[in-house]
């Protein structure tokens, strides 16, 4: 893994939230002035494709992954107010799932992301 890399990794897993890309390029800036947002996208490219952090679709960010010794598809619940983006970790029930599902009407995934938004505990006691 290059510097570059390794760095973006450690600035996603300090924010402990969803980042976006743009974000990510400003953090890295205060640690290499001459960063380019290449930079930042051939890293979070490399990131991804080797399970290392997660995208999340529906808010065009991205977080570090809980578990990225082993290949998975988690779904994540996403807090509207603070931005908090919650792995729900649970052993594959839900992609099975829908996976079975798929299978049944005759579907092919190549893909899947499932992205719940509402409120977290915290923000709900809050209000």
């Amino acid at each position: 893994m290059t510097a570059p890399r390794r760095e973006v990794l450690e600035l996603l897993a300090q924010q402990g939230q969803p980042v976006k890309a743009y974000e990510l390029l400003e953090l890295l800036r205060r640690r290499r002035a001459s960063a380019a947002p290449p930079t930042v996208y051939r890293a979070l490219d490399f990131l991804l494709r080797h399970g290392f952090i997660h995208r999340l679709d529906s808010i065009n960010a991205f977080v570090a992954c809980h578990h990225p010794q082993r290949a998975h598809q988690v779904p994540f619940l996403i807090c509207e107010r603070c931005q908090q983006a919650e792995e729900v970790c649970d052993d594959g029930r839900v992609a099975r799932l829908i996976e079975a599902e798929a299978q049944r009407r005759g579907f092919a995934p190549r893909a899947q992301t499932l992205e719940v938004h509402g409120l977290c505990a915290r923000c709900r006691n809050a209000a």
